[in-house]
């Protein structure tokens, strides 16, 4: 037997210590991807690969020899005394192109890859070295726990896993000084480092690999923003002590399963094959009308997008209307308009342009009137901030089985005919404040606005892509909105002088998948959309950008913003805004994101604008969102900024909106 004695110094290597701080962060470097199983070095006495859960092993210090082996194999005793033979077995190495046709003793099987072995020279009898050591076979020293680790069963047990948190069946080691600390054979030779594409069939792409993570404590979630697994849908709070793989620079986060995809069925979150795959759970040719959201830009909504066909190219006959929510005849104004040429090219420069801090809204569905689509302008100097889209002059007068009220039909009504102080009405779908059109049930209350009014039940969204997501009304739903992460409300009570009152909250949901959307985050966030802060366009993004290295903070009101829910981004400046700061291109810009903590600019469906006359004040007061000037009410005494209000051009006279009927 050849010794173990080698020519060179051995020294003895410690691969947990030589491993534990590298760090992948280049595509260059996913050439040193390690598995726990290999690290590309044989052992020169028992031919096994050495590998990191073995932890100790010799190297020479020669430059040009490779000689290494393992601890164990190092100290391997000259002889070995076995209960199952009465003869000492001697350790032995085959010498070149010799082969045994006997197979182990113990294990039944012959070892193509060894050739180290204990054998009894008075008969034929031999074992192999990783059967004679079974203790060292079974044990293994992993960098998760500081005690080694055993499996003293080599069958399999049903146990819960400490590492992926899971209950299942298998071969496990466990903690001999530790109660209860438990690791499944497959969680335990896990990579440090994986490409996620690889391990879900493509199902999912990150490009840095993933570096696995013995635990995510509460603190580190917390200053990253609470994230939730970037392949299912729950988060990390009760398993801060599970491992998961993580890339900090990208802010992705999976659980193991997750990642790994893993077939079992306790372990699989996708089809039931456990493929890795996102199955497409409709046939569009079953659903030929069916509304891809996001909207593409700000200009769209649900109204355009019934109406728009109807007018082909817009060779519209009627250039003058009178148009019943509305005193005055309206006048057409288009970019192919040629008559009234002055008067139509003077209204095209005072459309909306946040680029140019011009805003001109609809005073229907209270979106945006670019200069690029049909609308009706009111010409009277008195009220010449009225317009309509020209698909909002033909809204269906009613709708029936509304998905919110489905007990009575709801009826178009008018802002000037709206039962409440200045025509602003609160939203029983999306919860915001309106002044523009309604569908209502005076019967019952209840009011929505156009684009709620004329909401799908079913949709697909980019944040969920390929499954269908149906509109439901569910009481007293305790869950969260998939794009914003906010809760979903159950109640109207925010709002000045509306009555408190109690409602279930619509929203749409997956009927596969836990996931779920408020109507107004699907909406009224657009994909795109163009701000003043920043001369690109700003896309929508659901979750944190790769290769983003600094801080996330919003460029208008200058707060930390969460990556993890919807946002406003700059690929090409690295900017980022919040979802609810997007629309402000005012002075009221300002502290705005913090006020009633909603994705959604608060007073997007508000069109502000018009004059109030009250004998309480000489002069007429202006319809406004209060700016950091306005300070406080006249009446009530609380600081106004960023309210609602009604405001003197001429001196410093301010009220609360709530407070204007008690005059």
């Amino acid at each position: 037997m050849e010794e173990v004695e080698h020519e060179h110094e051995l020294k003895l290597i410690d691969m947990h210590l030589k491993y534990a701080d590298r760090h992948v962060e280049d595509d260059d470097e996913v050439v040193f991807l390690i598995a726990w199983g290999e690290i590309g070095t044989l052992c020169h006495r028992c031919r096994q690969q050495i590998n990191l859960l073995h932890r100790y092993y010799y190297k020479c210090m020669g430059e040009m020899c490779t000689f290494s082996v393992h601890e164990f194999c190092y100290d391997l005793p000259k002889t070995l005394e076995h209960p199952l033979h009465p003869h000492p077995l001697i350790l032995t190495r085959s010498r070149f192109g010799q082969s045994f046709e006997n197979r182990c003793r113990i294990c039944q099987t012959h070892h193509e890859n060894s050739d180290v072995h204990y054998q009894c020279f008075f008969c034929d009898f031999f074992i192999y070295v990783s059967c004679a050591l079974k203790i060292e076979k079974n044990t293994i020293h992993h960098p998760s726990h500081p005690h080694l680790l055993m499996s003293a069963i080599a069958k399999h047990i049903l146990c819960e896993c400490s590492a992926c948190g899971k209950r299942h069946e298998g071969v496990f080691y466990q903690c001999t000084t530790c109660v209860g600390f438990t690791i499944h054979k497959d969680c335990a030779k896990l990579p440090r480092y994986l490409l996620i594409q690889e391990r879900t069939d493509g199902a999912f792409y990150h490009i840095h690999p993933l570096t696995l993570s013995y635990s995510f404590p509460e603190e580190d979630q917390k200053a990253k923003h609470h994230p939730r697994c970037r392949v299912g849908t729950n988060g990390f709070y009760d398993t801060e002590n599970l491992w998961i793989y993580k890339c900090d620079v990208c802010m992705y986060y999976a659980h193991l399963d997750c990642a790994t995809s893993r077939g079992e069925p306790f372990m699989s979150i996708f089809s039931p094959a456990g493929s890795g795959k996102s199955i497409k759970n409709f046939e569009d040719v079953d659903h030929p009308h069916l509304l891809h959201l996001p909207f593409p830009d700000e200009s769209y909504s649900l109204p355009k997008r019934l109406f728009f066909k109807e007018s082909g190219t817009f060779v519209i006959d009627k250039v003058n209307l009178q148009h019943i929510s509305h005193q005055h005849p309206l006048i057409l104004i288009h970019h192919t308009q040629t008559s009234s040429s002055k008067i139509n090219s003077s209204w095209l420069l005072k459309c909306h342009n946040p680029m140019k801090k011009t805003r001109l809204l609809c005073n229907g569905c209270l979106r945006p009137i670019t200069s690029t689509m049909p609308f009706y302008k009111c010409p009277h100097q008195s009220c010449n901030d009225f317009a309509l889209h020209e698909w909002c002059t033909r809204l269906p007068q009613k709708i029936e089985n509304h998905p919110g009220h489905p007990e009575h039909t709801l009826h178009l009504m008018y802002s000037h005919v709206l039962p409440h102080f200045f025509g602003v009405f609160l939203c029983d779908v999306c919860d915001l404040p309106c002044n523009g059109f309604s569908y209502c049930c005076v019967e019952c209350e209840y009011y929505v606005d156009v684009g709620c009014g004329l909401i799908p039940k079913e949709i697909t969204h980019k944040s969920h892509p390929d499954h269908l997501l149906s509109i439901v009304r569910k009481p007293f739903y305790r869950k969260s909105c998939h794009i914003c992460l906010l809760p979903f409300r159950w109640t109207s009570y925010a709002f000045p002088i509306i009555v408190y009152r109690q409602k279930d909250p619509v929203f749409f949901s997956c009927n596969i998948c836990d996931v779920y959307i408020h109507p107004e985050c699907a909406l009224l966030l657009s994909e795109k959309i163009m701000h003043k802060c920043d001369k690109h366009l700003m896309h929508l993004s659901y979750l944190p950008i790769e290769n983003h290295k600094s801080e996330y903070f919003c460029e208008i009101c200058e707060e930390d913003l969460n990556p993890h829910e919807s946002f406003y981004h700059c690929h090409d400046c690295v900017q980022s805004i919040h979802t609810a700061c997007a629309p402000l291109i005012l002075q009221c810009e300002t502290n705005t994101y913090t006020w009633e903590q909603r994705s959604i600019y608060y007073y997007v469906n508000i069109k502000f604008g018009g004059n109030y006359n009250t004998d309480a004040h000489p002069h007429p007061l202006s319809f406004s969102q209060a700016i950091m000037s306005d300070r406080e009410c006249k009446i009530c005494r609380k600081k106004l900024h960023c309210q609602m209000i009604f405001k003197c051009h001429e001196c410093e006279f301010a009220l609360d909106y709530k407070c204007c009927p008690s005059l």
